[in-house]
Formats: structure tokens, sequence, C-alpha cells
């Protein structure tokens, strides 16, 4: 098949045609959703290696159920958040656990900012991650998808598998929370007034 414009063609046909066997088509639709997918997860997982951990899983999960995909019945990207969202629900599970917790490594500052502000952005970034974490999952998971990852709500219903309803419900919910975590850190991290 010719790509003469590739962002013209809709992910499940990319899908279709990577079933059949075409390379191109893969690297395309990789393209276009592993970086939504690594987003989604870092934000939800609050570790960038074990985000890249699960987008190359959800990413092998959807390869996987290419021959099967029925164009027309479900959106790819929702499909794709969907398993993103369960595998990172999966790992903060496994970490209640006992697991190791590898959220003591940090990601490295941005080379392009002067160093107080990549010191003030890390620790908005940090301060962000640590009242996310205190949230209940599906609080977290509504809330990185709609304010975060900007999705919309009804979207985010399919994803999570409620009601728009529940969603407008747990991303209010969700917000009051991460306002009263953040509070107390206004003036710690740069907000004066």
């Amino acid at each position: 098949m010719a790509f003469d414009d590739p962002d013209a063609i809709p992910d499940d046909a990319l899908l279709v045609l990577y079933a059949n066997g075409d390379g191109t088509a893969a690297r395309l639709l990789t393209d276009r959703l592993a970086p939504r997918v690594l987003a989604q997860a870092a934000r939800m997982l609050g570790d960038r290696a074990e985000a890249e951990d699960v987008t190359q899983e959800a990413m092998l999960r959807l390869w996987r159920i290419a021959p099967d995909w029925r164009q027309g019945e479900a959106k790819v990207s929702t499909w794709l958040y969907r398993v993103t969202a369960n595998l990172c629900t999966d790992r903060l599970r496994r970490r209640r656990g006992g697991t190791t917790d590898l959220d003591a490594i940090p990601e490295p500052a941005d080379p392009g900012l002067p160093a107080d502000e990549a010191l003030q952005s890390r620790a908005r970034m940090d301060a962000l991650q640590e009242a996310l974490d205190q949230l209940p999952d599906r609080q977290r998971q509504a809330v990185v998808l709609r304010h975060l990852e900007g999705l919309g709500n009804p979207e985010i219903a399919a994803i999570l598998d409620i009601s728009t309803e529940a969603v407008e419900s747990l991303t209010a919910r969700g917000k009051r929370a991460l306002a009263r975590l953040l509070a107390a850190r206004r003036e710690d991290l740069g907000y004066d007034g």
C-alpha cells in the first residue's frame, strides 16, 4: 500500500495492514501510539524505566491481537490506553506487595534549562508525582488521562469501563485531593500569591 499521507490512515487500518504483513504500517502505528503510551505510563508509575517496560508490553499485546482486530468495534488508541492503565495498575499493586520501589531513580534534568529553573521544575514534577501517588488508582488514572494526556471524558469512560458521569466524579475528586495535597507546598514550589 502507498503511504502518501500516513497521518490520514486510521489506526485500525494500520493495524489490519500490519496483521497482513505490512512492516511499514507497524512502524507508523508505533511512531504514532508508543509516545502516548509512554507518557501515560510514566505519569501513572512515576518511573521512566518502568514506563518503558509497560510501553513495550502494551505494544506487544497490540501486535498479538492484530490478526483478530475487528475494525469499527473499538478505537485502537482507546484499547491501548486501557491495556496501559491495567498494566500500570498491576505494577502499582505489586509495588505495594513489597517489590522494590524504583521511584528513587531520578530522571535527568533538562540540559536546556538553567540550573535553578531545572531544579524548580523538577521539584514541581516530583511534588505532582508524590501527590498523584497518594490518590486511589482509579482517581489517578482519570486525572492523568484527562488533565495530563488531554483525553475527553467519553474516551476515558471507555478506557476505564465506567460511565462518563463516573469519570467526571473521579476527576473532580482527584483534582480536589491534589489541591489539598499540594496546598501546603505552594510557596516551596515557587507559586507565590
